[in-house]
């Protein structure tokens, strides 16, 4: 069976011991290494635990034949573009359970118009996994608040909003926040 185990990790931004740590039950940095490179036979229960440690679909960490992979041409670097040294492939986006959609109609922050976000939602025992990154949050009525999660205290959490100049916010007993995990942006 051919895996993408590595592929998936690198798109995601992990290092083999963010996914070893993100195991149920942790496992070594090493043991993802050898699955990843084969020297290990991989499982189901190990795609299965691969999978749920960096939040994907276990499909996703296998070739499939009826999926369109993009192949990378090539990569760029400290020292220029080049090509890379063995083929890759770009995990595309694939929609999961727990993700939810955001589009920007009117810049703000680093985010320009035209902007789609796809945040994952997270419950308030895992609030504080989500500090320093952009988050979305509902308000009573309908509404959302929008901004950096820069502290989390109890059942209260404190926002800076993404638009210059304005002030932070509390908000109290917030039942789920959803944590930006990839911004798609048409050139």
């Amino acid at each position: 069976m051919l895996t993408r185990i590595r592929d998936v990790r690198k798109s995601r931004g992990l290092t083999l011991a963010d996914v070893a740590a993100a195991c149920d039950p942790p496992t070594t940095p090493q043991t993802i290494g050898r699955l990843e490179t084969g020297m290990r036979t991989v499982s189901i229960d190990w795609l299965e635990r691969i999978a749920a440690a960096m939040g994907v679909a276990v499909s996703t960490l296998v070739t499939m034949p009826d999926r369109a992979d993009v192949p990378v041409a090539a990569i760029i670097g400290a020292n220029g573009v080049d090509a890379p040294e063995r083929p890759r492939t770009l995990v595309p986006p694939q929609p999961q359970g727990d993700l939810i959609g955001l589009i920007v109609e009117t810049a703000q922050g680093d985010y320009r118009a035209g902007d789609e976000l796809w945040a994952r939602r997270v419950t308030p025992g895992q609030f504080a996994t989500a500090i320093n990154r952009d988050i979305i949050c509902p308000r009573p009525a309908g509404r959302f608040a929008f901004g950096r999660l820069i502290a989390v205290e109890g059942s209260r959490i404190q926002l800076l909003p993404t638009t210059p100049g304005a002030r932070q916010q509390v908000l109290a007993d917030v039942p789920w926040l959803g944590t930006v995990a990839l911004l798609v942006r048409r050139v």
